[in-house]
């Protein structure tokens, strides 16, 4: 019986195949586990163009409506999480092309962005770069948590988490979104602020946990950037066009706020000339707010039952 063949994008960490049982579909599934990521469609298609089943890491490689119509072998498109906005449903399903997901964990992302905040208040990344350089001996002074706002832009799963840690940390917590319930904000310790220029305007550190959409696309360009304190924080591990790229560069470069964390950019893997690398006041990170083992061996263990399924003729998890 010949074999149909499976290709697993994006392993960046080349761990995808010993995270999962993959010998549960061996006999009838060849699978191929793909580190680099095609930095092209034509590329892509010559990479995978002969699979009949692809496995995608989040929105690493988008799949549009062109994609689709060059793989005309594909049947079967796994993601990891149930929501991916780089898939082209529609065009999926005009393409005959069955999506399935996976679940996935809100606590990675909250704790990443945790991580940014502690990093960019306590100057972690330029005192350890000066303590192993020979450096000054404390070049910085902190920036304190403990009675400061935190202003959250959306409070869903992962913004409520990030609140019960600010809450922790002694901080008075606020959020906006456009449809934003003051009552449940409350029910979450949290104050709803009374619009998006007051959350800016008031808070210390301000951190984005919204939904990319055609509404949230730009909310934070120039004239909110220079709203923020020039003494706040920008934090940004949801997705990187809520946050205008030109503007916050403007801003880092300028000092309209003391300084930004971001985990997300339009283009991933970030080109190696992008002004990103070298912005001042910014502590920035490679995607990796989903990425810890427990995710990972969910997406991946999910992935093959996934696989299963659909070879028994019973799709799980389907999004299409």
């Amino acid at each position: 019986m010949t074999k149909l063949r499976c290709a697993v994008l994006d392993d960046y960490q080349g761990v995808a195949e010993s995270l999962a049982d993959w010998s549960r579909i061996g006999s009838r599934v060849e699978t191929r586990f793909l580190a680099t990521h095609s930095a092209s469609q034509d590329a892509l298609v010559d990479s995978i163009g002969d699979c009949e089943i692809v496995v995608v890491m989040r929105e690493r490689t988008p799949f549009q409506a062109e994609l689709f119509a060059r793989l005309p072998k594909l049947r079967l498109l796994i993601t990891s999480g149930m929501r991916n906005a780089s898939i082209d449903l529609a065009a999926a399903a005009r393409q005959g092309v069955t999506v399935c997901g996976t679940a996935s964990n809100s606590e990675p992302p909250a704790e990443l962005t945790w991580a940014l905040i502690l990093g960019l208040a306590r100057q972690v990344v330029p005192e350890n770069n000066a303590l192993r350089a020979g450096g000054p001996w404390q070049q910085s002074l902190g920036a304190d948590l403990h009675g400061r706002r935190l202003g959250l832009l959306g409070l869903g799963k992962i913004g409520r988490k990030v609140a019960r840690v600010g809450a922790a940390f002694g901080m008075e917590v606020t959020a906006w979104s456009q449809h934003l319930d003051p009552a449940r904000a409350a029910d979450e310790g949290v104050t709803a602020a009374s619009s998006k220029e007051e959350l800016l305007e008031s808070s210390d550190i301000v951190s984005v946990h919204l939904v990319l959409s055609d509404r949230t696309r730009g909310l934070i360009g120039a004239p909110e950037l220079r709203r923020m304190r020039p003494t706040a924080y920008l934090v940004n591990t949801s997705r990187a066009a809520i946050v205008d790229r030109s503007a916050l560069l403007t801003a880092l470069r300028e000092g309209w706020i003391a300084g930004a964390g971001v985990d997300v950019f339009d283009t991933e893997p970030l080109p190696e000339d992008d002004p990103f690398r070298s912005a001042p006041r910014l502590l920035a990170l490679p995607h990796l707010g989903y990425v810890t083992r427990r995710n990972y061996e969910g997406y991946f263990r999910q992935a093959v039952e996934d696989i299963e399924a659909y070879l028994a003729g019973t799709p799980l998890r389907p999004l299409t």
